[in-house]
């Protein structure tokens, strides 16, 4: 009979249901269910399969034996990787996330490219992946010329100098309150923009102090996410400026761009602005200068030929769309991004407040990361200390950051990232539902139980009588890996989320219908054998989504 390769999935009829035996029978010409009989009696005789029958126009409903499953729990136990492989392993994939600006305080529309960002790298990295992070940050342009001059024509103190991160917010909307409506300053900005651009030791040192105090900054609010990123992984705009010129010139060499109105530009011929003209990718300006297109070209450009990628990821909100396409087309015409690399855009969705409309103060201004975090803190302080009101000091402090950062990250990634999603820090928090919270308090629990056994969970007797919540609990924790290879096909962290709340979930049953501690002999030690694999498989699964687990809420 012809090779065949059915695909095994999770069914609300059997402990799975192979559904390729249909695509096989085109292809044979022949009856469904007939080769459907003939996969099952086929099966072999191994004490594995309990109850194999034909099911539907072609399906084929598999149960297994208590001994298979009592054996998979075995293997589970016995490996510090719970079933876990390697698949990424000889894989270097450079992800690009994060990316805020210099002398700008982060946002919350920073957020989910950072959060999203390290958890694929988390996840890649545990499935034996090389993975290189990027922190494209913006530390080049006309910006910095506006308010280094502005630095060196105001010498005195700014409004709350207070030597932080503020002072150079205050300045930025200073300096740019200034070139909006003072040519001559716009001019002068624009000459110190030269003056970096040529090395100018003044305006260089100027510039480095910028890039140094906004950096400080930065570690501080990673170190609050508790996210991966450190200096090191930080490449900005300005590494790429040397690389530029000589961009321009292979891309117009090669053919890929043209001049059009005194511009370089690459044209595309299924992409036209609203009054139907081509809408290009501009890689030089008319006055000579690069925009951020190009910095982007010498940046994919040098991940392949000197990082040697196999694989590109830019986790970067979904309207940049249009500007990767464009990147990724240029690139590939050119030769620098080769048919063997994937080049995605890993597009996410915007933060909504509690009205449903982009996240602002109530003035009108964009959410200060930091203020977003520090209210999730705080809030989640209020829940830890009416649920352990033993808990003080520096403990607590600990304990609401582990809960409140982790409601933030949860939120986030348990929604699928092309979709908008709503902040609301009261659901968030909620010990019962798809939170964050309630994943932790189930991971607590089962260390609780485990410590009030005192061991016991290291034999399990495969010669055991399972009951369907102990059946249902060791299937839903052999997904776990599926689960991990399904998260980086699509680059989806919110699939990891589900997995996790539905296990939760699945344990909270096997809990209620089969007593452990009150249960005796092999029937107890299987039990806790259970609880053990599903801790780790929560703490493991929280970890890659950077979210701390707690033994005690």
């Amino acid at each position: 009979m012809a090779d065949l390769a059915p695909q095994l999935r999770r069914s609300a009829h059997a402990d799975f249901q192979a559904d390729g035996v249909l695509a096989a029978a085109r292809t044979l010409r022949r009856n469904p269910r007939q080769v459907a009989a003939e996969v099952v009696a086929g099966l072999p005789d191994d004490g594995l399969v309990a109850s194999a029958v034909v099911a539907g126009p072609g399906f084929v409903n598999l149960d297994l034996t208590d001994r298979a499953l009592l054996a998979q729990l075995i293997r589970r136990l016995g490996d510090d990787r719970l079933g876990v492989g390697t698949p990424e392993t000889g894989v270097t994939t450079v992800i690009d996330y994060s990316q805020p600006n210099i002398a700008k305080e982060m946002h919350v529309g920073h957020l989910r490219s950072t959060i999203i960002g390290d958890a694929l790298v988390r996840i890649l990295e545990h499935l034996g992946g090389t993975v290189v992070r990027r922190n494209h940050i913006g530390d080049w342009g006309t910006q910095f010329g506006m308010l280094i001059q502005y630095q060196v024509e105001h010498p005195e103190p700014a409004p709350d100098d207070t030597g932080t991160m503020g002072r150079l917010a205050t300045l930025y909307r200073l300096a740019r309150a200034e070139f909006d409506t003072d040519s001559a300053f716009a001019d002068r900005a624009r000459r110190r923009v030269v003056a970096l651009q040529a090395g100018d030791a003044g305006t260089v040192a100027a510039w480095r102090n910028i890039v140094a105090e906004s950096t400080r900054y930065f570690t501080d609010v990673y170190d609050r996410l508790g996210v991966r990123l450190t200096d090191a992984d930080t490449v900005g705009e300005s590494a790429y400026n040397a690389a530029l010129p000589a961009i321009a010139d292979e891309l117009e060499r090669r053919g890929v761009a043209v001049t059009s109105d005194g511009a370089l530009c690459v044209f595309f011929d299924d992409l036209r602005g609203p009054d139907g003209e081509p809408s290009p990718l501009i890689v030089r300006k008319r006055d000579g200068g690069f925009g951020y297109a190009a910095t982007d070209l010498a940046a994919l450009r040098q991940r392949v030929a000197e990082l040697h990628a196999d694989r590109l990821l830019y986790v970067v909100d979904a309207r940049q769309a249009r500007h990767f396409r464009m990147v990724f087309d240029t690139a590939r015409r050119a030769g620098w991004l080769p048919a063997t690399v994937p080049a995605v855009h890993v597009a996410f969705g915007t933060v909504l407040g509690p009205d449903g409309r982009p996240f602002k103060t109530r003035a009108g201004d964009t959410v200060r990361l930091v203020d977003l975090l520090t209210e999730a803190v705080d809030r989640a302080r209020e829940v830890v200390a009416a649920k352990n009101p033993g808990l003080t000091g520096a403990a607590l402090d600990e304990r609401a950051w582990q809960v409140g950062i982790g409601a933030v990250k949860y939120a986030d990634l348990a929604t699928n990232r092309t979709r908008d999603y709503l902040y609301d820090p009261q659901r968030m928090l909620a010990l019962a539902g798809n939170t964050g919270v309630y994943l932790q308090y189930a991971h607590a629990r089962v260390r609780s139980i485990l410590a009030r056994a005192d061991g016991g969970h290291t034999t399990v007797d495969v010669t055991a009588t399972l009951e369907p919540a102990e059946r249902a609990l060791i299937l839903d924790l052999d997904a776990f890996a599926d689960t991990l290879a399904e998260v980086v096909a699509g680059h989806e962290p919110h699939r990891l989320c589900g997995y996790l709340y539905r296990l939760a979930q699945t344990f909270t049953t096997f809990y209620e219908h089969s007593p452990v501690l009150r249960a005796t002999g092999p029937q107890r030690a299987n039990r806790l054998a259970l609880c053990h694999l599903t801790g780790d498989t929560l703490r493991t699964g929280l970890h890659l989504l950077g979210i701390p687990t707690p033994d005690h809420l």
